[in-house]
């Protein structure tokens, strides 16, 4: 429901009393005078008039005394007017009161409000100092990584240094006998120095940690043997190596190569022995 303007409510009711006592004194009052002249209600008829008249006046002067109050005090005046010109108690929906319970919720939004404002600041803080101690291990784990690569490097080339001083003495023994032979060329030099040359080959081997298998005497076995040939053997000697063609090398728990055997193998006898 749209409510009244009061002012100009006012207004158009001064504007109307104003018409009406216009109209009043443009009638043709001197052609009825003469007419009630000849009659006793005139001196009546005027008397009633003229007090009308002032009454108008005092009211008309009494509403424009309201009317400038009222201009006063509209921007203060807080009620409202309905349809029938009655007066409401309605305050504007700007100004309506708070109940106590809109307050607390209010109070406990905003709290709520500054508690999760302040958790986004910490959980930023958070997640820069996460940032920063991952690029932290990154970079340690990264020259941890450097310096591992270069202590391996350093491990394999001492390995390697190591090997090669442990056959120099194996070259050394072969430039003695091949000086010796050129000295002496007997048959018994010439193996002496070679069979000096293959023991400080294998003490240089075993040095750096490789292992000879052994062979001759010893049960066959496929993982460390690998049959050559066979031959034929009593009984008690079934599936013994009997000879060794190459021998056979093992570094730790790795085998380098299998050696290279002949494996006896029992004859089957016949029936009429």
């Amino acid at each position: 429901m749209k409510p009244i303007d009061v002012d100009k409510f006012k207004k158009k009711a001064v504007y109307l009393r104003r018409r009406w006592l216009s109209a009043i004194s443009n009638l043709p009052w001197t052609e009825w005078f003469d007419k009630l002249n000849e009659t006793d209600y005139l001196s009546n008829f005027m008397s009633w008039f003229n007090k009308k008249k002032m009454e108008n006046e005092q009211d008309f002067n009494n509403e424009e005394i309201i009317e400038g109050e009222a201009e006063e005090n509209t921007v203060n005046d807080k009620r409202r007017f309905n349809e029938a010109g009655e007066r409401t108690n309605v305050e504007p929906k700007g100004e309506k009161t708070v109940s106590p319970e809109v307050i607390k919720l209010q109070n406990e939004l905003k709290d709520e409000r500054i508690r999760r404002e302040s958790a986004e600041a910490k959980l930023v803080g958070v997640q820069e100092k996460f940032d920063e101690v991952k690029a932290q291990m990154e970079r340690e784990t990264q020259e941890m990584r450097g310096r591992l690569m270069k202590t391996l490097e350093e491990r394999a080339k001492q390995g390697q240094f190591n090997f090669l001083t442990t056959l120099l003495p194996v070259l050394d023994n072969l430039n003695l006998a091949i000086a010796a032979s050129e000295q002496d060329s007997s048959f018994e030099h010439l193996l002496s120095g070679v069979k000096g040359t293959a023991r400080s080959f294998e003490q240089a081997l075993m040095s750096v940690g490789v292992e000879a298998i052994q062979s001759t005497g010893a049960k066959f076995d496929p993982e460390l043997h690998e049959a050559v040939d066979m031959v034929a053997v009593e009984p008690e000697n079934d599936d013994q190596v009997t000879a060794e063609y190459a021998r056979g090398y093992k570094f730790g728990d790795k085998l380098l190569r299998p050696a290279k055997v002949q494996v006896g193998k029992a004859m089957a006898q016949s029936v009429g022995e």
